[in-house]
């Protein structure tokens, strides 16, 4: 269909806008600060970056194993027991880099954002504004409550009002700073793999970690092997077999460096499983103190975070976006400041026990908006403002004209 040279008549400019505008799809239009790859098939987080150098930690001395003292482990191990001693890490690596995309290239649980409405923009009133999941703004009237109670296994759980995507946050949600999206059960943002660890990707996140240690472990163990069979072949001492197959050594000292930090990581990380936790929640909340009300039991708590089924995405980031939806989109990211009202952007999430103590839980402050660049910034208003002149020539020609007459 051909479009029109002029647009229909009566049209505000934003209208005007949206009916120029293409269809586009949400992950185009999407205000987090991910980046998508295979039009939006995959999404990462802003420092995907790091995932190089992971992959080359891992990656690069399995490949010195594998290639260099192979010929050891072959020559010292017959009937291919030698060949199997260097499948084994090249398999375990190839299982982990398949973790790392599974943890780093999917939606780790992000909750969807409420887009403000015209009239919200004019008239702060979000009782038409809910979201999908339930968790959307359902009050209305101008002013909102930061937060409100919820009961979780019998114990009372204040939950609060987010002001970046509008909606209430779940229970164990938070707003990710670097991600700048509400994650559902977020446990952490791991600079490793640049994504947020959530509901979705913390099982192949916790493989990960295990399965990394398992690999350093089993390197450092072969590479010992064989400096003892080397010294056993020449009688030599440790030193002299270092000497003479120098990649073990170098590897076994990487690795035994490495498992501290990943090997301490993994048995953190089943802490937590056990006790059904997340590492947001463990630092910020001592719930050895009180009442854990997500604790199940070890058997529940092993088989919820390891054994049950992966939910579904709450986004289609290929779905298409109606023009007049993702201009709003735009004008929410310049007019974010509208809705935070008579509440600060720093506020609290508190906890209340059984005996109605109120405990705080969380304090975070959302990504500070420039106040002095966010109408310099607008394009509605430079349109505005460029509608204004063109349509008022004459009469600010007459006024200078006036001016000097009076003079």
């Amino acid at each position: 269909m051909k479009r029109n040279s002029l647009p229909p008549h009566g049209l505000s400019n934003r209208q005007i806008s949206n009916h120029e505008s293409p269809s586009l799809r949400l992950y185009q239009v999407w205000k987090g600060n991910n980046i998508f790859a295979l039009r939006g098939r995959l999404i990462f987080g802003p420092d995907s970056g790091s995932l190089y150098l992971t992959i080359c930690l891992i990656a690069v001395p399995v490949i010195l194993f594998c290639s260099l003292v192979s010929q050891s482990l072959v020559k010292y191990f017959p009937n291919n027991v030698g060949l199997i001693l260097v499948v084994i890490p090249a398999v375990l690596t190839l299982y982990i880099l398949v973790l790392i995309f599974l943890v780093a290239g999917r939606d780790p649980g992000i909750i969807p954002r409420n887009l403000p409405t015209q009239e919200q923009d004019d008239d702060w009133d979000a009782s038409s504004s809910m979201s999908s999941n339930g968790w959307g703004v359902g009050h209305s009237g101008k002013f909102l409550a930061p937060s409100k109670s919820v009961n979780v296994n019998g114990t009372v759980v204040r939950v609060k009002f987010c002001q970046t995507c509008l909606i209430y946050r779940p229970p164990r949600c938070s707003h990710c700073s670097v991600c700048n999206n509400c994650v559902e059960r977020f446990d952490h943002h791991c600079p490793w793999v640049g994504q947020c660890i959530g509901r979705r990707n913390y099982r192949s996140f916790f493989l990960f970690v295990t399965s990394t240690a398992l690999l350093c472990f089993y390197v450092f163990a072969i590479c010992w092997v064989n400096i003892i069979m080397t010294m056993q072949e020449n009688g030599s001492s440790i030193l002299e077999a270092i000497v003479k197959s120098p990649v073990c050594g170098i590897l076994i000292t990487y690795t035994f460096t490495v498992q501290w930090f990943v090997g301490g990581l993994s048995a953190f990380h089943l802490y937590l499983v056990i006790t059904n936790q997340t590492t947001y929640e463990n630092f910020r909340t001592r719930y050895e103190r009180r009442r854990n009300p997500f604790n199940k039991g070890c058997a529940q708590n092993l088989k919820e975070a390891l054994f049950s089924k992966t939910p579904r995405s709450q986004n289609d980031f290929r779905a298409f976006i109606k023009p007049e939806a993702y201009s709003q989109y735009n004008s929410s990211r310049y007019f974010g400041n509208a809705f935070s009202m008579n509440f600060s952007k720093r506020s609290y999430e508190t906890e209340s026990s059984a005996d109605g103590t109120e405990l705080d839980l969380e304090r975070c402050e959302s990504n500070p908006v420039d106040r002095s660049n966010k109408w310099a910034a607008a394009p509605d208003l430079h349109r505005l403002a460029s509608k204004f002149i063109n349509e008022n020539p004459t009469r600010d020609k007459e006024k200078r004209n006036t001016g000097i007459c009076n003079l």
